[in-house]
């Protein structure tokens, strides 16, 4: 199998590999009440973003080759690479929506019975499933043959995270106060100990 091949097909398992590790969190979270949602309109703009990078785009490329010019064999270094990448993504995807429970939402929401999650991988990072979705847009700049499918994952990753990471801290101070600043000192972001 070539390098082009092989990336292709890796990263339309980790796309698989993601919905099926959505599907029952998101099922089982439909079921507990929502006490408050913030920025409706951004939140869908947003989602949108993330979903234009990193699925849509992608998924164009690999069923037209669409746009031609800027596409390349990105070998099997960077194939292995991205695939490592993209398991390490889904490892901590999965990790972090087991760690939130029935408290996981796609939007900024706060759930009935929510509270600051300080187990598994939210004691070293607040944003673990940010971090997951950069690991995403990394892998899938190594995994595909094209460099706007590759990086288009990136880009929506950084509007996302960036547009939404202070509105989303913004609104747990005011549901938390101070538990919520102190587990904000304790940690960094999306990266141990950097940021």
């Amino acid at each position: 199998m070539s390098s082009i091949a092989l990336g292709q097909t890796i990263w339309i398992v980790g796309i698989v590999a993601w919905f099926i590790i959505r599907y029952p969190y998101a099922r089982r979270a439909r079921r507990t009440a929502t006490l408050r949602r913030d920025g409706a309109w951004r939140e869908r703009a947003l989602l949108a973003v993330a979903f234009l990078g990193l699925f849509a785009i992608p998924a164009l490329n690999l069923a037209t080759g669409w746009p031609r010019a800027f596409a390349y064999d990105p070998g099997y270094g960077l194939v292995v690479a991205g695939a490592a990448l993209f398991a390490f993504s889904l490892w901590l995807f999965r990790r972090s929506h087991k760690d939130l429970g029935r408290q996981w939402s796609a939007a900024l929401e706060v759930r009935e019975g929510h509270r600051v999650v300080r187990n598994g991988v939210y004691r070293s990072i607040r944003h673990p499933m940010y971090a997951s979705f950069w690991l995403w847009g990394a892998a899938q700049a190594c995994l595909l043959p094209n460099l706007v499918a590759a990086l288009s994952g990136l880009v929506a990753v950084a509007l996302l995270f960036f547009a939404r990471v202070n509105f989303e801290e913004r609104m747990m101070i005011e549901m938390f106060g101070e538990d919520y600043r102190r587990y904000m000192q304790e940690t960094k972001r999306i990266i141990p100990g950097v940021y």
